[in-house]
């Protein structure tokens, strides 16, 4: 079963319900550039991140009101600067996904498909979504130093605008992020991709896609 695009750019399936595709993992892993690509070849026109949700609950929630949305998700200190980078970032997390379900509750409003990506979409944290055809995948690179070459795509990529020694000195603690989010993926039976091939990962979650699809109209059939 393929998703057709809808006449207004948006592949609904024949269920007739909006597709929301959740593409997780850890700081590094390729989940913008997926989701992008994702996006492009379903035809769906809405794609963000958690971060941009991040970002925009900075600008009117302060550092003393909610701290740990202030920092990068793996340099979040626990609880009165104790614990490690998985107390921390499960804390950022937590207030996150506020925004992200607001965001997804007004897609759902609007019958809008979308991409999200991020390293939020933390599976067995995110409440569960209904009235759409939903995908949640999460991105993995098993080998550090094919992880870690990734920072440096990434750097040059974005002109030096993402330091990439900010990310190199963090990977150990990215990387604990990454066991934790992959550990809850399982737990939950999110499908975990493993993006050693960006091109297969993109093919992998498109045929995630498809398959959720057709299961959803089967069963509204």
């Amino acid at each position: 079963m393929s998703v057709r695009p809808h006449p207004g750019g948006l592949p609904l399936g024949d269920s007739g319900l909006p597709v929301i595709v959740l593409v997780g993992g850890a700081t590094g892993t390729g989940k913008s550039t997926v989701g992008t690509e994702v996006a492009h070849r379903l035809g769906i026109r809405r794609v963000t991140s958690t971060d941009f949700v991040r970002e925009t609950m900075r600008a009117f929630l302060s550092r003393e009101f909610m701290p740990s949305i202030h920092y990068s998700s793996f340099e979040v200190p626990g609880e009165n600067g104790l614990g490690g980078a998985v107390e921390g970032f499960v804390d950022q997390t937590r207030n996150v996904l506020i925004g992200v379900k607001a965001l997804i509750e007004r897609a759902l409003q609007e019958r809008w498909s979308l991409v999200l990506e991020g390293v939020h979409l933390v599976p067995g944290m995110l409440a569960p979504v209904e009235g759409a055809t939903v995908v949640h995948c999460v991105l993995a690179i098993e080998d550090e130093e094919l992880h870690e070459s990734h920072f440096w795509v990434r750097d040059e990529a974005s002109g030096g605008l993402r330091p990439v020694q900010k990310y190199l000195d963090a990977l150990p603690d990215i990387r604990l992020i990454q066991d934790f989010i992959v550990d809850q993926a399982r737990r939950s039976s999110v499908p975990v991709v493993e993006n050693t091939d960006i091109e297969q990962a993109i093919e992998t979650v498109i045929g995630l896609v498809h398959t959720r699809a057709g299961r959803t109209s089967a069963a509204r059939t």
